[in-house]
């Protein structure tokens, strides 16, 4: 299993890695004036239990400015709740959708990226002949990364949304295996001097200083809660068992950091970061299809979001297909995601939930650039755990 960073030379067959060993040299950014030749391009890949994406970005100024992106729906994790194993169709589709990414790493000539794979591979019995079947097939490494860097790269990539005049913020990102919680405090006079970036995407940046007060990584997401419970035909007995399945997984958390008691007394906010937060959000602004430059940094009253639920649990399973931003794909996992996200707005009641379609990837990127110095340090609370 490779570790660290990968890089990828144009032209070659094979996406080498590079590893965090010592010794290695590291890109320094231009220094002023030194614009002659374009800045590297950057990738990072996230191979979850639904989805496999990627995203390239070369560095522009503070931040990023994305030039190409992938994304399907895979499924990896289809089936592994009641076999324990990565199915032979699931890895079929893996593999061809990551044949393209390697092709795309390849065309782009990325200097430096990472690889990463998250639930479906940290818990399948054949993950390591998986990751060398990947090698082999497509010439990637994939590093299996821990919930516990997930959290925080999850944070680094949104972080920009944080609300800079907020106390704190729960980041939530609902994946398709496990789900993160992550508690969040905003330094606010430290945010104020970098108040001026409004986190439009393409280009990115990092957000306000903060600090990671903790985490809890659950292991349940849309696929597995949906094969557990059923995905097709949902009522509001199950979708009630569901939610009452995820409430009793938060209880813990609660208890260790007291987040209501900070909801009653502070400025705190919802941070979502999932296919789920963002289809309820196209879903509340009406969209006829998924525009990232409509849903990526909105706000959503708390009964707004609340209401999308219940709109889509009204729906059979043939309404929710018909739905836009939701489809074939989507319209079997949507309900077990508004489960989720359900359970973690009744337990912490904030009025407000800011939606981000950014997480895993922008926060690999932000950590590649800044470690060789394109960025400004990566905010405190995302190299928390790193010191």
């Amino acid at each position: 299993m490779a570790t660290g960073s990968e890089s990828v030379g144009q032209g070659e067959a094979r996406a080498n890695t590079r590893g965090r060993r010592r010794g290695r040299r590291r890109r320094r950014a231009p220094r002023a004036g030194q614009n002659s030749r374009p800045a590297p391009v950057y990738g990072a890949l996230d191979l979850g239990t639904n989805n496999c994406r990627l995203l390239l970005a070369r560095p522009d100024g503070e931040g990023f400015r994305v030039i190409d992106a992938f994304s399907r729906i895979i499924r990896l994790g289809e089936g592994i709740t009641s076999s324990g194993r990565l199915s032979e169709t699931a890895i079929d589709r893996a593999i061809e959708a990551l044949k393209v990414c390697t092709e795309k790493l390849i065309r782009s000539n990325v200097v430096s990226a990472r690889l990463i794979a998250t639930e479906a591979c940290r818990v399948a019995e054949n993950a390591d002949e998986f990751i060398f079947q990947v090698r082999e097939e497509t010439g990637l490494n994939l590093e299996i990364i821990d919930s516990e860097t997930e959290a925080r790269l999850a944070v680094t990539g949104c972080s920009s949304l944080l609300d800079r005049d907020a106390d704190a913020a729960l980041v939530f990102d609902i994946g398709g295996g496990s789900s993160e919680l992550i508690w969040v405090e905003i330094e606010r006079e430290l945010s104020k001097a970098n108040a001026d970036f409004s986190g439009f995407i393409p280009k990115t940046r990092p957000g306000p200083a903060h600090n990671i007060r903790g985490w809890l990584s659950l292991p349940v997401g849309v696929v597995n809660i949906a094969e557990r419970f059923g995905g097709v035909e949902v009522d509001r007995g199950i979708f009630e068992s569901m939610v009452a399945d995820i409430a009793m997984r938060l209880e813990k958390f609660e208890i260790e950091h007291r987040i209501t008691e900070a909801i009653a007394s502070r400025r705190v906010h919802l941070l979502g970061t999932s296919g789920t937060v963002t289809t309820v959000a196209s879903i509340h602004l009406g969209l006829a299809r998924y525009d990232r430059r409509h849903v990526d940094g909105c706000w959503l009253e708390r009964g707004d979001a609340l209401a999308v639920s219940r709109r889509l649990l009204a729906m059979n399973y043939e309404e929710r297909v018909r739905t836009p931003c939701i489809g074939h794909e989507r319209a079997d996992l949507v309900l077990a995601g508004c489960a989720i996200m359900e359970a973690i707005m009744r337990a912490w009641p904030c009025e407000r939930l800011r939606v981000a379609d950014r997480g895993l990837r922008e926060g690999i990127l932000i950590e590649l650039m800044a470690a060789d110095g394109y960025l400004r340090a990566v905010a405190r609370g995302a190299d928390a755990q790193h010191r």
